[in-house]
């Protein structure tokens, strides 16, 4: 096959499979060979179809994010930086988010901006928690991501009459043909001719499933080797949900249930008994996950919108709990978001040592790929997928580089990515990606943004225009 070298690199942050990490080396090649990397370091001598001159470049494995919400939270632009509801603890998910939502058209486009937003911050993997849309799996193979589809499903929806209590619509049937078809959508992915697609099995939220459907899913997962993810601890409304229904925390009902096991994925995990926003003094969240062996998706940046961190991501990764990282909101931005768990972290514990850019890069390679059962994905060695990134050390916002990791996270971002390969495939291309008409998914989600706002104050409750719930920063003149 045509093997692909990337010359001279300046850097490679390359996996050392002695020490189980990453390692930096200088100024060496990385080849890969079809969809897999045949040579990390020193220069390699065999045939070359293609050269890239990798001077002036940082070659990084490819990012992997456990957990985002795609086929949505581009439209939320501009209306959920500053909103939260004062009276379901300042969360937005409730009162504000049923009712801006993106029609088919507008979905479409969310899904092209964001896939598109993520290549271009060095993702390669992409699990995509959405509600199953036609078009959705073929869309997810033409980005030229590697993708994992864990279509939602649940028992009921919920929403609110007055802004201050939290209903809940339970199913006739507890949500069991919502949970077929979204089976039926993770075989349709598996079986695509891409090769590159996966499956998830995604109950929802744990407020708006029944016991037997968590449970059913969780024992489905496991018998079909799938990984499993659900939204917990998320927040304070769901947190006094659960010890209201069944007199325990959530993470003690999922261990109830039978679901708190390796194998689980935990959308957040922040509201723990022993956070300030709840009094729950006689349980042990934290002791009971890090016993668990389930893992965490952390997605700092919609939670700090609202005031809430994590305490801290720095504390459950040297306690052993495994975490991987997500972009749960836009910007779809994975180094941004790797940049706000760093000084999040720091900031609750006062601490500058409590989290090292380095637990957290690892968190988002190789944690987020052990997360989804996989070894190879997330580090550059032979035999491992041709997933990776290069950035421009030479870009302003990364120099001067004395630590090309540091100048990407904490400065340049996505703004130094230059190039992205999915097995092997370049799919970023000098900054662009090839697969989607960027401008014109853009202009499609402006004009969908506006639909939105327009049907907005018939869905609300109260009657309220969109600018009434979110102001503009300045009046209009």
């Amino acid at each position: 096959m045509p093997v692909t070298v990337i010359r001279n690199a300046a850097w490679i942050v390359a996996h050392d499979a002695a020490r189980g990490g990453h390692t930096y080396l200088r100024d060496g090649d990385v080849a890969f060979d079809d969809d897999r990397i045949v040579h990390v370091g020193g220069p390699y001598d065999g045939p070359v179809a293609t050269e890239i001159d990798g001077r002036g470049r940082l070659v990084s494995p490819g990012l992997v994010n456990i957990h985002s919400h795609p086929s949505s939270e581009a439209m939320n632009k501009g209306m959920l930086d500053e909103l939260g509801s004062p009276r379901l603890g300042m969360s937005s998910l409730y009162e504000f988010m049923p009712l801006f939502r993106p029609d088919d058209e507008g979905r479409r486009a969310c899904v092209e901006v964001t896939y598109s937003e993520l290549l271009r911050s060095g993702v390669t993997t992409l699990v995509d928690l959405s509600v199953a849309w036609d078009g959705w799996i073929d869309t997810f193979a033409a980005s030229g991501l590697r993708g994992v589809v864990g279509p939602m499903y649940r028992s009921a929806a919920w929403g609110t009459r007055n802004g201050h209590v939290v209903e809940y619509e339970w199913s006739a049937d507890g949500g069991r043909a919502a949970m077929d078809e979204a089976v039926a959508t993770v075989d349709a992915a598996i079986a695509h001719p891409s090769g590159r697609l996966s499956g998830m099995i995604c109950p929802s939220q744990i407020d708006t499933c029944t016991a037997e459907l968590i449970a059913d899913s969780f024992a489905l997962a496991q018998e079909r080797g799938l990984p499993f993810q659900i939204h917990a601890a998320q927040s304070v409304v769901e947190f006094q949900e659960i010890t209201r229904r069944h007199g325990v925390t959530p993470f003690e009902w999922l261990d109830g249930l039978g679901v708190l096991k390796p194998g689980a994925i935990i959308g957040h995990g922040i509201f723990l008994n022993d956070y300030g926003h709840v009094f729950w003094p006689e349980a042990d969240d934290f002791g009971l996950l890090q016993r668990s062996g389930a893992a965490i998706a952390h997605c700092p940046t919609v939670f700090q919108r609202r005031g809430i961190t994590m305490n801290t991501v720095g504390r459950y990764i040297r306690g052993g709990i495994p975490v991987g990282i997500g972009t749960d909101t836009y910007p779809h931005n994975m180094l941004e978001e790797l940049r706000n768990a760093l000084y999040l972290s720091r900031v609750v514990s006062k601490n500058p040592y409590d989290l090292r850019t380095s637990d957290i890069f690892d968190a988002a390679t190789l944690g987020g790929a052990s997360i989804l059962g996989r070894d190879d994905i997330g580090r550059l060695a032979p035999g491992a997928k041709a997933d990776l990134f290069l950035a421009d050390i030479a870009d302003p916002a990364m120099m001067p580089v004395r630590d090309p990791l540091r100048s990407l996270i904490y400065v340049a971002a996505e703004r130094a990515v230059r190039d992205v390969f999915v097995d092997g495939r370049h799919v970023v291309v000098d900054g662009e990606v090839p697969a989607f008409d960027l401008p014109d998914a853009l202009a499609r989600l402006e004009a969908a943004q506006r639909r939105a706002e327009a049907a907005f104050q018939g869905l609300d409750y109260a009657g309220r225009r969109h600018d009434e719930v979110s102001p503009m920063v300045y009046p209009a003149a």
